[in-house]
């Protein structure tokens, strides 16, 4: 099932709108949707290696968008939209106020290490705006610690060339599995902080 998965999302490198959807995909995954949008990256960088850098950057800038908007929604919109995003995750809430500790204890740190782990961004973007989170500090978390991540993934396609294309292609339904479990991880990591 996940390799046919990876196999639509392969699909989608092949196509002239890909950009456009892996822009796109990010800017929700940052604020709405809880699927990360590093299989696309990885799906469209396997699929044109030597654009892999491109695909990482228009990965991180969609993903600082979408970061801006869940701020946004979390400080102007909590009541009507940001609250039923979040019992989305968070049916009791519990992540939630543990955010607001981590704000109180780390502030920059505890947003960059959400921008860069698989800790879901998406409730650091919506908590940020709700806590009156430093906006500056918010963005600068939020540029240094997407990026990092989706470079890296650029970076080892375009550097790594046919071995990791190769590797990849030969373990996509492991990396997939890899994946899903680090969303889990990154939910329970939150949850025990």
């Amino acid at each position: 099932m996940l390799q046919k998965v990876y196999d639509n999302l392969s699909v989608w490198s092949q196509k002239p709108y890909g950009e456009h959807i892996l822009f796109w995909f990010a800017l929700a995954e940052s604020c709405i949707i809880p699927v990360p949008a590093d299989p696309l990256l990885l799906a469209l960088c396997t699929g044109h290696p030597q654009r892999s850098l491109r695909f990482a950057i228009i990965c991180g800038m969609g993903s600082v968008l979408g970061g801006v908007l869940g701020y946004a929604i979390g400080y102007y919109a909590f009541e009507s939209i940001g609250s039923a995003l979040l019992q989305l995750y968070d049916p009791q809430m519990e992540v939630f106020h543990r955010v607001e500790d981590i704000y109180t204890q780390w502030g920059f740190w505890g947003v960059l290490m959400a921008a860069v782990t698989p800790i879901p961004y998406k409730v650091f973007t919506l908590t940020s705006g709700v806590f009156n989170f430093n906006f500056g500090q918010f963005l600068l978390a939020s540029v240094i610690g997407r990026n990092v991540r989706f470079l890296f993934v650029g970076g080892l396609m375009a550097f790594g060339g046919d071995r990791v294309q190769t590797f990849i292609e030969s373990s996509s339904d492991r990396l997939l599995w890899v994946c899903l479990i680090l969303v889990v991880a990154g939910l329970f990591a939150v949850k025990l902080i």
